[in-house]
């Protein structure tokens, strides 16, 4: 038996045209059965973030990567110079 489509989609949020066999706009239909509310209404999902938002957050991360990466250089051009000086004071040493 044809279940009746509902007057909107509950994934979308169309408009659905009476006796329509599926929704026009995201192919939500009675195959997978007309839903009334959307199956991820249940989830704890966290609301979505506008694509500027997001770029701003990773250049936050990247910023922070790169503040990191410098510190690591920093360290070991400092160990490189403390063996060269102490190679240096070794050859002289021993001569």
């Amino acid at each position: 038996m044809r279940l009746p489509p509902p007057s909107t989609c509950a994934i979308c949020g169309a408009d659905i045209p009476p006796n329509a066999f599926a929704c026009p706009e995201c192919g939500a239909d009675e195959r997978t059965g007309w839903r009334e509310q959307d199956p991820a209404d249940g989830l704890d999902l966290p609301d979505q973030e506008s694509t500027a938002e997001a770029y701003a957050r990773f250049l936050r991360a990247q910023d922070g990567y790169h503040a990191r990466r410098g510190a690591k250089r920093l360290f070991w051009w400092a160990i490189a110079i403390a063996v060269a000086v102490a190679f240096a004071v070794s050859m002289v040493w021993w001569r």
